[in-house]
C-alpha cells in the first residue's frame, strides 16, 4: 500500500482531536516502517547517484537491505511496542505504535515477490501475495480501487472527527497524494 493511505488510515485510527500530539504519533507510527526505504533510497539516488532501477531492482532485494527492512517492518517488535505502550498508559506511544501496527497489517496481504520478513526475529520467512498494491499482473487495479474507497472512508472520518485545519488540510493532501500515486502505479506497471 502506498504511503499516503497508511498515514491517512493511522490519523483515522488513532488520531485523537482533542490531542493533537497523539495525532501527531499516529502519523509518525504509520510512517515509521517505510522510514528506511526513503532514506535509503533518496541516500542512494542523491548522495550516491545510483540510478533509480538499480535501486529498485537490485539494493531493494539485497540481503543488507531486506534486514534493515525486516526490523521495521517486524509484527515481533510492533507488537511488543503496542504492548509495552498499552501497559504504560501512554496514549501518545499506543497512537504511534498502533499506527505502524495497522501499517504492517495493511502491507502484509499486499506483497508479493517484494514482501517483508514479517515475522523476524523469530523467523525470515516471507508471505509473499498473490495480490499486490502496486503489480498489474497481481491484481493492483482491483486492490486501487478498493484502497481509494478506504481512503474516502478515511478522510470523510478525519474530517468529520478533527476540526483543527492543520489536520483537514494533512488529510486532504494525503488523500490527493494517494490518488496520484495510485494512477501513477497502475499507468507504469
Amino acid at each position: 500500500m502506498n504511503t499516503p493511505a497508511h498515514l491517512l488510515f493511522g490519523v483515522a485510527a488513532f488520531g485523537r482531536p482533542e490531542a493533537p500530539q497523539t495525532t501527531i504519533a499516529a502519523l509518525l507510527g504509520a510512517f515509521a516502517p517505510d522510514f528506511s526505504l526513503y532514506a535509503m533510497s533518496i541516500y542512494s539516488m542523491r548522495v550516491l547517484n545510483i540510478p533509480a532501477q538499480r535501486v529498485f531492482d537490485e539494493l531493494y532485494y539485497s540481503d543488507a537491505w531486506q534486514q534493515v527492512f525486516a526490523v521495521d517492518n517486524s509484527f515481533i517488535f510492533w507488537g511488543l511496542g503496542l504492548g509495552l505502550a498499552l501497559w504504560a498508559g501512554s496514549r501518545v506511544w499506543t497512537a504511534f505504535a498502533g499506527a505502524g501496527l495497522l501499517h504492517l497489517v495493511c502491507d502484509f496481504p499486499l506483497h508479493t515477490h517484494d514482501a517483508r520478513m514479517h515475522f523476524w526475529p523469530l523467523t525470515t520467512w516471507k508471505f509473499e501475495s498473490p495480490v499486490s498494491y502496486w503489480d498489474g499482473s497481481a491484481y493492483a487495479d482491483l486492490v486501487g480501487i478498493s484502497v481509494l474507497v478506504l481512503v474516502a472512508a478515511a478522510v470523510v472520518l478525519v474530517m468529520r472527527r478533527h476540526k483543527s485545519w492543520w489536520v483537514r488540510i494533512t488529510a486532504l493532501a494525503l488523500t490527493g497524494a494517494e490518488g496520484l500515486a495510485s494512477g501513477i502505479w497502475r499507468f507504469i506497471f
